[in-house]
């Protein structure tokens, strides 16, 4: 019978047919494939400790990034009293020349009541929620791109309602007869509410026309831009243009002044 005599050509194939290996995988072979395969395993096994660090990392980041927007409602009743309070610091610091001493606690009481009561929770109560209700493109237009709100005719007619809404109700409506009787609950001497409200609203006639042209000016533009920013932005905006209205209303409407006493 023939003899299987495999041909060797070079030393390490003598070797091999010398330990009657060769007719079986080599030795050198079967190494190399264990050591790929367990390298393999060892990426794969690697990728969800990865991919786990990756996902921790980033939900360590997005809490600090997102909070105004997964917590629009807290994050902005924050911002407006503490805005109320720094704007009337400035106007009786570096407006009126107060020393630390001279500050008036009381009248920035009141705007910290003012400012967490009426601008953080009531604002958001008409501009939120009740804009929802009365203006109903107002979600879908705030996701909207710039170009792609321009071409929303729906969206646009009830952002300017909104306008208008603000500058000819909302404001002179309810926002000025709210902060003269809130100024005549923390400056007045009377502790009976419908004093509170007759005074409040005889200052708010007298100071009408002259508050109108003044909230008209400011908040006319700024509602022009606000109203077209998504929603959670759209109340942090308002606060931060609140800041410069609100030094202005501490600086001519703060004080409890003998003028405004006589002009009832």
């Amino acid at each position: 019978l023939p003899v299987y005599r495999p041909k060797l050509t070079s030393p390490p194939q003598l070797v091999v047919a010398m330990l009657g290996l060769t007719r079986q995988p080599s030795i050198l072979r079967i190494g190399a494939a264990a050591s790929r395969g367990s390298f393999r395993s060892s990426l794969v096994s690697a990728r969800p400790s990865l991919r786990s660090k990756t996902t921790s990392a980033a939900e360590a980041v997005a809490p600090s990034e997102s909070f105004a927007k997964r917590n629009p409602f807290a994050f902005q009743v924050g911002v407006a009293t503490v805005k109320t309070s720094a704007a009337d610091l400035m106007a009786q610091v570096v407006v009126e020349k107060k020393s630390f001493s001279e500050i008036n606690w009381q009248r920035n009481g009141l705007f910290v009541l003012f400012g967490a009561g009426y601008l953080g929770c009531f604002q958001w109560y008409i501009m939120v929620t009740k804009y929802r209700v009365w203006f109903p493109t107002m979600d879908v237009f705030a996701k909207l791109s710039f170009a792609e709100k321009l071409k929303h005719k729906a969206g646009m007619i009830d952002a300017g309602k909104m306008v208008l809404f603000d500058i000819f109700v909302h404001m002179p409506v309810m926002y000025f007869p709210t902060y003269y009787t809130m100024k005549e609950f923390v400056f007045g001497d009377s502790w009976s509410p419908v004093s509170w409200v007759k005074n409040g609203l005889t200052k708010y006639s007298s100071n009408f026309l002259e508050d109108f042209k003044a909230m008209a000016s400011l908040w006319g533009p700024s509602d022009c831009i606000q109203f077209v920013l998504p929603i959670h932005i759209r109340m942090p905006f308002r606060h931060c243009v609140s800041f410069f209205w609100t030094a202005y209303v501490s600086f001519t409407r703060g004080d409890n002044t003998e003028e405004e006493v006589k002009e009832e």
